[in-house]
C-alpha cells in the first residue's frame, strides 16, 4: 500500500488541510507533507497518532473497502485485513468497522530481525498474547524477556513496550488488546 497516497486521500476526504491535521496531531505540517510524499515511513505508533487526528482507525486506513470481511462469526485467513507496517504483518480478526468492538485480536507475523520500532509503544488498556513460533524479545518498561513457543505476556499497555524478533526465522504471535488499538 502507498501509505502517503492513502493518507492524502483520507485527509482530503475528511476535508482537512495538511496544516489542520498537523495542528490536531501536534506535529509540523512538513511532517504530514513528508509522510504523504513517502519521504518518511512512520512507525505504527506515529501513524496511529496521525490517524487519530482525522479520526480514522488503523484498520480502516489499511483495509480497502472491497476487502471488508463479512461480520462473522468465522473468518478465513484471506479475510483478515493486514494492518501491518515496516515488514510486520498484523492480521485483524473480524471486521475492522464492527460497531462497539470491545477487543482487538491479531495474528502477528514478524520477519527475522523486525521490531516495532525504537520508539516504545504506549496506549490505554491491556494486552496479552502467546508466541506460537520463533523467538521474540518483549520489553515492558524496564523488564526485558525473550519468549519462545508457548510463552506468553500480559501487561498494562500504558507501560512503554516494544517487540523484537531475535530469532533466525519468522515469529508468529496471537495477541489481544482491550480497548481495541486497531
Amino acid at each position: 500500500m502507498d501509505i502517503g497516497l492513502r493518507l492524502q486521500g483520507v485527509r482530503k476526504l475528511k476535508g482537512l488541510s495538511q496544516r489542520e491535521l498537523a495542528k490536531r496531531v501536534g506535529v509540523t505540517n512538513s511532517t504530514i507533507s513528508l509522510i504523504e510524499q513517502n519521504k518518511v515511513s512512520p512507525s505504527i505508533s506515529s501513524l496511529k497518532k496521525v490517524l487519530d487526528g482525522i479520526p480514522i482507525t488503523l484498520a480502516e486506513f489499511f483495509t480497502p473497502e472491497e476487502a471488508v470481511a463479512e461480520d462473522g462469526p468465522f473468518f478465513r485467513a484471506d479475510q483478515l485485513p493486514d494492518l501491518g507496517n515496516n515488514g510486520i504483518h498484523y492480521f485483524l480478526v473480524g471486521r475492522h468497522d464492527r460497531r462497539r468492538r470491545q477487543m482487538c485480536i491479531l495474528r502477528e507475523l514478524m520477519p527475522a530481525g523486525s521490531d516495532t520500532g525504537a520508539e516504545m509503544l504506549s496506549h490505554e488498556g491491556e494486552e496479552g498474547g502467546v508466541v506460537i513460533s520463533g523467538r521474540v524479545e518483549v520489553t515492558v518498561g524496564a523488564d526485558v524477556r525473550v519468549l519462545g513457543p508457548g510463552d506468553a505476556y500480559y501487561f498494562d499497555s500504558r507501560s512503554p513496550h516494544r517487540f523484537r524478533n531475535v530469532g533466525d526465522g519468522e515469529a508468529l504471535l496471537v495477541s489481544a488488546s482491550t480497548p481495541p488499538t486497531f
